[in-house]
């Protein structure tokens, strides 16, 4: 009887750990075809704004690391031809505050949708025809607070930039690499806590270069201004646009 009952579990076994890699399997295709038709809305949007030599910034980092006070300060020294699409699960409270400085923002919230962590091109184009491409000259993605789901989705950006503060810990560009691979700069936010806090600068720009040599560094401070002028030099110059 023992042993029938274990031929029983044994079968059981084998057949549900072959209906978990038929499952495996069709997810994975399944996430293939996503990510294939995001890349491909994410060129048609990347060669559009490129044509209307509007420069699109997707900016990327934990939640709290500074993307919205950033893009104030950016506002406020390069003017108002900036156009933003805010990305985050509820709430319009970061939209709002751009909207107090005359810039155009548009919001998109994934809670109603299942509250995903990231955004889309699908998103992203939809978002820019409600913005329209008039007077604008540069446009910012705030994407959703995480270093993980943003990462593995193309938005059709000209430039990526993750934004990492010192209060995160050095150790960031190890535990969520792929954030930092296709990232082209990396801002290292809130510089002026480094007094306060046991962080190594030059452990921090180790560790991205092990991820990703190319992967430019700048510090960066809203509050002091540290780093802001060569941060608003790269977006004049618009690289590799």
């Amino acid at each position: 009887m023992l042993e029938m009952r274990l031929l029983c579990l044994l079968i059981a076994f084998s057949a549900a750990m072959r209906y978990k890699k038929a499952m495996e399997s069709k997810k994975i295709t399944v996430m293939h075809k996503l990510l294939k038709a995001n890349d491909a809305i994410a060129g048609e949007i990347r060669k559009k704004l490129k044509d209307k030599n509007i420069f699109f910034v997707n900016l990327m980092s934990s939640p709290g690391s500074g993307k919205t006070t950033l893009i104030e300060e950016t506002v406020r020294k390069l003017g108002k031809k900036i156009k933003v699409i805010e990305g985050d699960i509820q709430t319009t409270l970061d939209a709002e505050r751009l909207q107090k400085l005359g810039v155009q923002a548009y919001q998109i919230n994934t809670g109603p949708f299942g509250g995903d962590c990231h955004l889309e091109a699908a998103w992203i184009q939809t978002a820019i025809d409600e913005l329209g491409l008039d007077g604008m000259d540069l446009l910012f993605v705030e994407n959703i607070g995480n270093l993980v789901c943003p990462a593995e989705f193309d938005v059709g950006a000209h430039l990526n930039v993750l934004l990492i503060s010192v209060t995160e810990g050095e150790d960031k560009p190890l535990k969520y690499p792929l954030a930092f691979q296709v990232s082209q700069l990396c801002l290292v936010t809130k510089t002026d806590f480094l007094p306060l806090k046991n962080f190594s600068l030059k452990k921090l720009r180790e560790n991205i270069k092990k991820v990703n040599p190319a992967c430019a560094v700048v510090e960066v401070s809203a509050h002091d201004g540290t780093g802001l002028e060569s941060w608003i030099e790269i977006l004049r110059n618009k690289p590799k646009f």
